[in-house]
């Protein structure tokens, strides 16, 4: 969503393996740029790239196949979808590959998990967009406070997708860092 909120029509996702953490993030970026897309009135000018490399490690081939996405060299390889502005990736240390492809061409990053923008701009100044954090603290406050009010029953057997829940940034499960973001 913010993303394209920010401008950016040619979005890509860059998963690590297909697993139920990553593909969540996955679905969630695309439905977030759709979502913006469609209150833009622009659904027709947003394009999404979206692949699951199979590892969460980086290596030359990951490297080789972000080029094509971004466009940034000449490549034996065909470019079906060259330009990509901006990739989410949720890949571990398969990152690597996302982030040197977006520096060398130019483009940007979507980091994931915590604040990701010391690591990818590391490599190359201004390249993060923002990242999708988990909220982690509020998360296990409210668990240990449901714990200790008498109230487990309220987690205990169940799965939860958790969200955005307030208007108070730290209070929300998902989060984007107020400091970092574009």
């Amino acid at each position: 969503y913010a993303a394209v909120m920010l401008g950016y029509r040619h979005l890509g996702f860059l998963g690590g393996m297909s697993v139920p953490a990553v593909n969540r993030y996955g679905y969630g970026y695309v439905q977030g740029a759709d979502a913006a897309a469609k209150e833009l009135g622009i659904t027709d000018e947003v394009q999404v790239e979206y692949v699951c490399g199979g590892q969460f490690y980086g290596d030359a081939d990951i490297t080789a196949y972000m080029d094509t996405w971004y466009g940034s060299k000449e490549l034996a390889i065909p470019q079906s979808s060259n330009g990509a502005d901006v990739v989410f990736v949720a890949a571990g240390p398969a990152s690597v590959g996302v982030i040197e492809a977006a520096a060398e061409s130019k483009k940007y990053c979507i980091g994931v998990d915590s604040d990701q923008s010391a690591t990818i701009d590391d490599y190359k100044e201004d390249l993060t967009v923002t990242s999708a954090m988990k909220g982690l603290q509020v998360t296990i406050d409210n668990v240990l406070d449901a714990i200790l009010d008498n109230e487990w029953d309220k987690y205990v057997g169940k799965i939860e997708n958790l969200g955005m829940e307030s208007p108070d940034p730290a209070e929300n499960y998902v989060q984007l860092p107020e400091e970092t973001t574009q």
